[in-house]
């Protein structure tokens, strides 16, 4: 900057020295200039496309992973080879992979370079795996439905040349009972049960005609290779789920949405300072006249421009996080959702297959009834009956009724029809739970038993707590004026949580509920790791939590907290590591003054 003092008139001598003072003023306002051009090169506005991009990629694989959790969950309880195998999602998820490289690149994040390679190396092994187990499950699916057809066509062939064996006849039925459970359940007492039928099985058919040997190898031959397939297929699934690439998803997506909150973080400081910096030199200007005062308007309204850029950026910022908190929720919501398919898939197991065992031995009783007509309509002939005929209708009752009892057909029929009865009152517990559950999604705030919520939760986590001891200690409380649903997944956030911390085997949950001064106490107390002092005060901040990388956000205990507060209540929480944790929610009787307002809901 040039001072007007410096001016050299064409009559006059030029000046021998520069003035010191404004040498100074014009190396100072060089200095300002830079430092001001530095600052608002700092306040730059992100380009926030990148990011998006690579975040709705991030979801997309997510969801492709837990497609693969969930295809392989479905398929290893489905024996009917009718039913249709899942598409092969490798390409999509190639796709996404092949984008999100390029996304990647171009936008040069950290948290995503960073671990991009192996994310690549964990999807094309999980999608290749998946591959691998459909093959084998059709393969075994395959040889299940041969197992029960050569054996049904074995005992049908076997009765029409009346050869008898109490061997064969035992191991058929073993067979028949124990091979679509095991398909299905894939217990190791099913295992051998089901060897030890097809040895016995096999050694019964070295006495039989040539014939019924035949069908006899071919239903052995099928079992073998049922067990086989089966064994290859748990050993698949056994792959799939060590592999890592949900909980490197999970972790790659909180990295990057942290580096950009820190991003944004970083203009914003240098935005206060710019307005700082640019306030200041004001003050310093001010002499200087007009121009710069102009200048400085000018200088302002760009300031404000970014201010606003930035706001709309942080907004942004704002509501990716909202869809973390969703993602988060339809993730666990999938995992509950496949617990209860695999709840109901058990007794719906047991009715299955005691409604294929009657339908068999119907067939076994209609025969008997229709050899007793016969000879009842002989009887009736009287002296008209041909002796011989009548003899020979005589023994051939006898021997059905005599099959029928050495078999015990009707008290295995009994038996049978016992087991369907406790498969239906299963499976009706668990759609009456699930009934309960979705009553309650359905109101904002009412009068509400809190020891019909615990009850409804813990029916809801029944699969997470199977190796868990539950101990129920319900008071006569009195209702609350909540909102439900909210109230519930609070309870199922913390029991969740609870059961996370036991080791298996030997953890418990005490559950108690009790009056409380005017209001009410709900006690979940856990025997598992506890949680160390110095992190205790800090389980409610949003974000924060005691788990691995990937495998939760840390805002289950952060929203559970922020649902009681809205309710006018408070959560205590009472650890000793090594001993347990006791979380106690405290809710009033009275509803607060502000109306309850809905939370988005995550599992932490």
């Amino acid at each position: 900057m040039v001072d007007s003092n410096l001016r050299v008139d064409a009559s006059m001598k030029p000046s021998k020295s520069v003035n010191p003072r404004n040498l100074g003023l014009a190396v100072l306002a060089l200095v300002l200039v830079a430092g001001l051009a530095i600052l608002y090169a700092k306040t730059e506005t992100i380009d926030l496309r990148g990011p998006n991009e690579i975040a709705s990629q991030l979801r997309e694989l997510k969801e492709f992973d837990g497609h693969w959790d969930i295809d392989v969950l479905r398929l290893s309880m489905e024996a009917d080879v009718n039913v249709p195998l899942p598409p092969d999602r490798r390409d999509g998820a190639a796709g996404v992979l092949s984008a999100l490289t390029e996304a990647a690149m171009a936008t040069g994040s950290a948290a995503i370079n960073s671990g991009l390679d192996e994310l690549v190396l964990e999807i094309r092994n999980k999608g290749r795996l998946v591959e691998k187990f459909k093959t084998e499950h059709v393969a075994a699916q395959q040889a299940l439905a041969d197992l029960l057809s050569h054996s049904r066509a074995l005992a049908s062939q076997a009765r029409q040349l009346n050869v008898r064996s109490p061997g064969m006849d035992a191991a058929i039925e073993k067979l028949k009972i124990n091979a679509p459970i095991y398909f299905t359940l894939g217990e190791e007492d099913r295992y051998n049960t089901i060897y030890t039928a097809l040895t016995e099985l096999d050694a019964a058919a070295s006495r039989f005609p040539q014939v019924l040997r035949d069908k006899a190898t071919l239903a052995v031959d099928a079992g073998r290779v049922m067990l086989d397939r089966k064994l290859a297929q748990m050993r698949s699934i056994d792959q799939i789920r060590s592999l890592t690439s949900g909980p490197r998803l999970d972790n790659m997506a909180l990295l990057f949405s942290q580096e950009l909150e820190a991003n944004i973080h970083d203009k914003e400081i240098y935005r206060v300072i710019l307005i700082t910096y640019a306030a200041a030199l004001l003050i310093l200007v001010a002499y200087m006249g007009i121009k710069i005062r102009a200048a400085n308007v000018r200088l302002e309204q760009r300031v404000k421009e970014r201010t606003s850029e930035l706001s709309t950026a942080l907004k942004n910022l704002k509501e990716s996080e909202a869809q973390l908190i969703q993602s988060e929720k339809l993730s666990s919501l999938g995992q509950m959702v496949a617990g209860v398919a695999h709840e109901i898939n058990t007794p719906l197991a047991y009715v299955k297959n005691s409604f294929g065992s009657v339908s068999e031995k119907l067939a076994e009783i209609g025969s008997a009834v229709d050899e007793t007509d016969r000879l009842l309509a002989l009887l009736q002939a009287g002296a008209s009956a041909n002796p011989e005929e009548l003899n020979k209708q005589f023994v051939a009752v006898t021997e059905r009724i005599s099959r029928l009892k050495k078999l015990k057909v009707v008290p295995e029929l009994q038996s049978l029809v016992q087991d369907g009865e406790y498969g239906t009152s299963q499976m009706s517990e668990i759609v009456g739970n699930l009934k309960d559950f979705s009553r309650l999604d359905r109101s904002n705030a009412t009068q509400f038993d809190l020891n019909d919520g615990l009850n409804s939760t813990l029916g809801m986590a029944k699969y997470q707590l199977k190796s868990v001891t539950v101990e129920k200690h319900f008071g006569d409380i009195p209702s609350v004026f909540c909102s439900p649903s909210q109230i519930n997944q609070v309870f199922l956030n913390l029991i969740k949580n609870a059961a996370e911390a036991l080791d298996r085997g030997r953890g418990k949950i005490i559950i108690r509920s009790r009056k409380h001064a005017d209001g009410v106490a709900v006690d979940i107390q856990d025997n598992g790791s506890g949680i160390p002092t110095e992190i205790l005060p800090k389980i409610f901040d949003p974000f924060f939590t005691t788990k691995d990388i990937g495998k939760g956000t840390g805002l289950g205990l952060s929203i559970s907290y922020k649902i009681i507060k809205q309710h006018g209540g408070r959560i205590d929480v009472d650890s000793k590591p090594g001993q347990g944790t006791r979380f106690t929610i405290i809710l009033p009787l009275k509803p607060p003054v502000e109306p309850v307002e809905p939370v988005a809901v995550a599992f932490g």
